[in-house]
């Protein structure tokens, strides 16, 4: 019988491969997976996004630059409308622009996956009567997944 367990890269996984020898299994085979190369994208798309935004800012300085330029339209020649929408889109503008170059510059300079770990995958060969030791072993030691075959 086969049983296959995925694990975090931990001392848990080394303690458990541990109490497996000892019940006088051999057949152990662990893979660890390797986390592929990650190319930052400055726009998403439908299918992928990476949780940052780069419309945060520029709605926000939107909303601050309109709501300052149609109150100083009231005062203006063409009135507190045209100065909200220049101010919207000035403040729009202005934001798009802060937040393009402060991801351009983190991507310059990190080319690591920041917080991905890989896991490693366990393949474990034993007696149909070994089976339910070693699963229980596997589940103290904080297996993430388990199959049986």
């Amino acid at each position: 019988m086969q049983i296959f367990a995925t694990f975090d890269h931990s001392i848990h996984l080394e303690i458990a491969i541990a109490r497996i020898e000892k019940l006088g299994i051999d057949k152990i085979f662990a893979v660890p997976l390797d986390n592929g190369p990650e190319e930052s994208v400055f726009f998403d798309s439908i299918h992928r996004s990476d949780g940052k935004s780069l419309l945060s800012l520029g709605m926000i300085l939107a909303v601050f630059f309109s709501v300052i330029g149609a109150s100083r339209g009231f005062k203006l020649e063409w009135g507190p409308i045209f100065w909200g929408l220049i101010g919207a889109g000035v403040g729009l503008i202005l934001g798009f622009s802060i937040e393009l170059y402060r991801n351009r510059k983190k991507i310059n300079h990190k080319s690591l996956i920041k917080g991905k770990k890989s896991e490693v995958i366990i393949i474990i060969e034993c007696e149909e009567n070994q089976c339910r030791e070693v699963e229980k072993i596997l589940w103290e030691q904080l297996a993430i997944g388990l199959a049986k075959v």
